[in-house]
């Protein structure tokens, strides 16, 4: 997510320039505000999860297989196609979808969309990240369907889960931290949702939060995720440079390289961000209570 002062200036520009130019400050204004989304879309990781990029798929047109306890989800189409993708939905559609869990028709999403994290994100930036998506090129590929196991496939169950399990709300700053560890949390934990992969899960794939990005061995494609935090003997014990290095290119303080679909994570997401954006993410991480592995 941009620094706001800098997307601000930029908006200014942007008018200002248009209007001398004779064009309109609208256009301007839709401009940056695709521009926002894109780095917000980016920074919420979405190209990864729904771009199947082993069989060379189309961007946002749907992703790989995601293999859980509970059955195979598939992440959907969300480019603009209005019948196979999200182009037939309103602003308040999609708010609800990534704050409430809810499709436009009221059903429910099911928590391998992580709505659990991006609740927190706030209804500008969501509005922006969906002007963005809106800009992309539209694909008429229907979504592969979920093949999930009975009786998790029954949505009306996720009522009694998301009662359970469900922590609905925007993003609020810790008063004891710095501007720069919250801006840091806001990135990893409203949009890039690394605490979905790097936090263990109870029986019905509730999020352990006393165990919070403490690593988990069953993460996606069963791989063990690592503890991310400063725990000195089972966490993440690299310097915030160290950090920013490996969230920017993979290479890690050993000089090895990371794998698997963090390295897709890196390539489409973390890696494209700004450097101020990567250190705060950091310093946040930093300043995570130390929690031993979970497992």
């Amino acid at each position: 997510m941009r620094n706001f002062l800098s997307v601000l200036t930029a908006a200014g520009l942007l008018v200002l320039g248009s209007a001398a130019a004779g064009f309109s400050p609208v256009i301007a204004a839709e401009t940056s505000l695709v521009e926002k989304g894109r780095y917000l879309v980016t920074a919420g990781g979405c190209v990864s999860c729904h771009t199947d990029y082993k069989k060379k798929g189309k961007p946002y047109a749907g992703g790989a297989p995601i293999p859980t306890p509970f059955g195979t989800f598939y992440p959907p189409n969300i480019t603009p196609d209005k019948t196979h993708g999200i182009g037939a939905w309103s602003d308040a559609d999609f708010v609800r979808a990534m704050r409430e869990g809810k499709r436009p028709d009221g059903a429910h999403y099911f928590p391998a969309f992580p709505y659990t994290s991006y609740t927190k994100a706030t209804e500008e930036d969501l509005k922006a990240m969906k002007a963005y998506l809106f800009s992309i090129a539209a694909v008429p590929e229907p979504s592969t369907p979920h093949d999930i196991s009975f009786p998790f496939s029954w949505r009306f169950l996720q009522t009694g889960w998301k009662l359970l399990f469900f922590r609905e709300g925007v993003f609020e700053a810790d008063p004891a931290q710095s501007a720069e560890v919250n801006r840091g949390a806001y990135l990893a934990n409203a949009l890039g949702h690394c605490g979905e992969c790097h936090t263990p899960r109870n029986m019905l794939g509730g999020l352990d939060y006393d165990h919070w990005m403490a690593g988990t061995p069953d993460g996606p494609e069963g791989e063990a995720i690592p503890n991310l935090t400063p725990d000195t003997k089972t966490g993440l014990t690299w310097s915030v440079p160290e950090i920013v290095e490996y969230l920017k290119s993979g290479q890690t303080p050993d000089f090895d390289y990371a794998g698997s679909l963090m390295a897709e994570v890196i390539e489409h997401n973390t890696g494209k961000l700004t450097d101020e954006d990567l250190t705060a993410i950091a310093r946040y991480l930093k300043s995570l209570k130390p929690v031993a592995h979970a497992f």
